[in-house]
């Protein structure tokens, strides 16, 4: 039974108990008075340990150390274990409970720490993460014992910690300029004259010009002041749509298999730190049963916020279908790159892409699907399935391409160097117009 400070005994206190009362019952029933001299040390031993009994509970709390942690980074979890109790602690047991991707080097076991009195021990656990996402590590389970281990303290409890494991940044470049341009920001090279660093050609000086553009060659060979026109440098929209409708493979972390949801992350991660270096705005949208959009932003922050709004990314499995079409749009920019990361496994996907594609706005769909991907075998027909499946896959690859919308698979740096390539000359194009 447990006394009024959560305390209760161990089985070694009732064994003391027991060996000491057994010794006096048979001295007294055979009359051998020489069992109770070896008794008294098993009583003297317990009344000695139990005279400093502890009255309060040890506290324990979990932190992290590490500020910022990327999937495949080390995390260090440090369990302070407080002893408010003017009684020292003979030792504290605990363990914490890990979730799925967060794995300890010294394996799932318990450990053990002294506690003395009026002090905070503290014990750090390493480990690592496996995947990207928000994860709760814990609870933590502890037991102290004191009194030389006579008595346990009831089990003591302490809430998950939440941590958070942000995607690995895969490896992207694009040297290729946006299709079109908006402010007067940037390092894309636009066609409308003005203050930038690309060569437009040679003019006439007129009112308004800056001086520091003369021309001095020109100038002294035709006797009238020319100045050097330039191009104006301009900052692009990008646009991540994540088309999160299904989730297909099985994650295997950061060192195994990526799933279709784990290439649209990491993926978008990476177009979204190499647009947002190069001066960019980046927004952020989620085609799926959630209406989630992260507005245009550029910068540092912009891509600590974009790191946090993957964290929430999920597959729509068991949510309301019906929502699926609220998406519209509306929500994007007429000058904005809109980049597609979707594999292509839904009609509405397909139809969602060749809508934007309609609007006028610049679309790239990039294929998350994994190559090795099979659809779940079974039974006589399993195969012929299967080459049915990827067939109709291609036939909507080829719908996309006939409506303008060029697909490519990712494969990390350069994936889009060829498409932006495509998209800009055909923004460039002269159009048609009615007389």
């Amino acid at each position: 039974m447990a006394d009024a400070g959560g305390w209760v005994p161990t089985r070694a206190f009732g064994r003391a108990i027991l060996v000491t009362g057994l010794l006096v019952v048979l001295a007294v029933a055979i009359g051998r008075y020489d069992l109770v001299v070896l008794a008294a040390p098993f009583a003297l031993g317990t009344a000695l340990s139990l005279r400093r009994r502890p009255a309060t509970l040890p506290v324990p709390e979990l932190s992290t150390v590490d500020a910022r942690i990327v999937e495949g980074d080390d995390v260090t979890v440090r369990v302070s274990v407080a002893n408010p109790d003017p009684v020292a602690l003979d030792f504290v047991l605990l363990r914490l409970w890990l979730p799925r991707w967060v794995r300890a080097h010294h394996g799932d076991h318990p450990y053990a720490a002294s506690a003395r009195a009026g002090s905070v021990a503290e014990i750090d656990l390493a480990g690592s993460a496996l995947r990207w996402g928000r994860h709760a590590v814990g609870p933590l389970s502890l037991h102290g014992v004191a009194c030389d281990g006579l008595l346990a303290s009831l089990r003591v409890e302490c809430e998950p910690l939440p941590i958070k494991a942000y995607p690995a940044t895969e490896a992207f470049r694009a040297d290729e300029a946006m299709p079109r341009a908006a402010g007067l920001v940037g390092q894309h090279h636009s066609r409308r004259p003005g203050e930038g660093g690309e060569l437009a050609g040679v003019r006439e000086f007129t009112p308004g010009d800056r001086l520091r553009r003369i021309d001095w060659r020109v100038t002294l060979r035709t006797r009238r002041v020319h100045v050097v026109s330039t191009l104006s440098d301009r900052d692009a929209e990008v646009v991540v749509l994540l088309d999160v409708l299904h989730e297909a493979g099985a994650s295997g972390g950061i060192g195994g298999a990526a799933s279709v949801l784990d290439t649209t992350v990491r993926a978008a991660a990476g177009i979204a730190e190499h647009y947002l270096h190069r001066g960019d705005r980046v927004a952020m949208l989620e085609y799926g049963f959630r209406a989630r959009r992260l507005r245009p932003g550029a910068g540092r922050r912009q891509y600590l916020t974009v790191l946090e709004w993957l964290l929430d990314a999920a597959p729509a499995g068991g949510a309301d279908e019906s929502s699926a079409g609220a998406f519209g749009a509306h929500l994007l920019s007429s000058n904005a790159l809109v980049i597609v990361l979707t594999p292509l496994l839904d009609q509405r996907s397909a139809a969602m892409v060749a809508g934007l594609a309609r609007s006028g706005r610049f679309v790239v769909a990039v294929d998350t699907l994994p190559a090795d991907l099979r659809p779940p075998t079974g039974g006589p027909w399993a195969a012929l399935a299967a080459r049915l499946w990827r067939m109709s896959r291609e036939n909507v690859v080829g719908l996309l391409r006939e409506h303008g919308v060029p697909v490519v698979g990712w494969a990390g740096a350069g994936s889009l160097d060829q498409v932006l390539r495509d998209v800009t000359r055909m923004a460039a194009a002269p159009k048609a117009g009615r007389r």
